[in-house]
């Protein structure tokens, strides 16, 4: 049960009727609703991202049939329509906010579509909800130079930290799933003790707690589709267009960091 595989939930907006930049990526609120209704029907156990990477750290065993719910940049919805039906079934959840895109003195206007404020945030983790970091602007942190790359980072750490008290967030997840050497360190090296990438896959230990994989739930998910995720069939078969877009963008995105280093080097 070491290296037991778990699936990691990657929820978005939970929205009646979700802008074009959004839609996609949101689930409508009824939709929500019966997934959760059968993670409790399958007798699934939610965790917190924190608690999962804790137990995985120190060798403790995990509770049967192990989930994690988790949403990322931090829309309204999430508290409208997803905090009530998880606190109906007592889950935890883990909500990764960009902390410039929340409704505020720091908002930077970036937001995708109708976002949280820091009451509603609070409110959240007074419910049980892990708030963790997703950068300041959500920016793709493999294209940023070393000194971009920590200010993304810390600023969203002490803002998080402003905002809820504490010592600040322990769990980051990358803004559009992108990272690598480099990211993963500045990761670590900003405070953080685990993140999670994208991958579509499910999680393992084996896979270090800064690269933990998740699977994405979207508006086309059906509720045999959204069983075989968290029962971990078929995900290979289900997200191969997935797969095949992220390593051509990851080509990309390396001949990008090429150019800049040989630049760079040319000043």
């Amino acid at each position: 049960m070491s290296d037991a595989a778990v699936p990691i939930l990657m929820y978005h907006a939970v929205a009646t009727a979700p802008n074009d930049a959004t839609r996609g990526l949101s689930v409508a609120p009824e939709a929500f609703a019966g997934q959760m209704a059968l993670v409790a029907d399958l007798g699934l156990t939610p965790l917190t991202t924190a608690e999962l990477a804790a137990r995985w750290r120190s060798g403790r065993p995990l509770p049967d049939r192990p989930v994690l719910i988790t949403f990322d940049d931090g829309y309204e919805g999430v508290h409208r329509y997803a905090l009530p039906v998880l606190a109906q079934h007592g889950f935890p959840a883990t909500l990764f906010v960009s902390t410039g895109w929340i409704r505020g003195a720091r908002d930077t206007g970036g937001g995708l579509d109708t976002m949280l404020d820091w009451p509603q945030v609070r409110e959240l983790a007074a419910a049980g909800v892990e708030i963790g970091g997703h950068s300041h602007t959500h920016p793709q942190l493999d294209q940023l130079d070393d000194t971009a790359l920590a200010a993304e980072l810390t600023d969203s750490t002490k803002i998080i930290a402003a905002e809820l008290g504490g010592g600040g967030p322990v769990s980051f997840a990358y803004p559009y799933g992108y990272s690598d050497r480099r990211v993963r360190r500045a990761v670590r090296a900003a405070g953080y003790d685990q993140a999670l990438a994208v991958g579509n896959a499910l999680a393992r230990r084996r896979q270090g707690p800064y690269a933990l994989r998740r699977v994405t739930v979207r508006r086309s998910t059906g509720a045999e589709e959204f069983e075989r995720l968290l029962q971990g069939r078929a995900i290979a078969r289900t997200f191969a267009r997935d797969r095949a877009l992220t390593q051509g963008y990851a080509l990309v995105r390396r001949a990008r960091q090429v150019r800049r280093k040989a630049i760079r080097s040319r000043v």
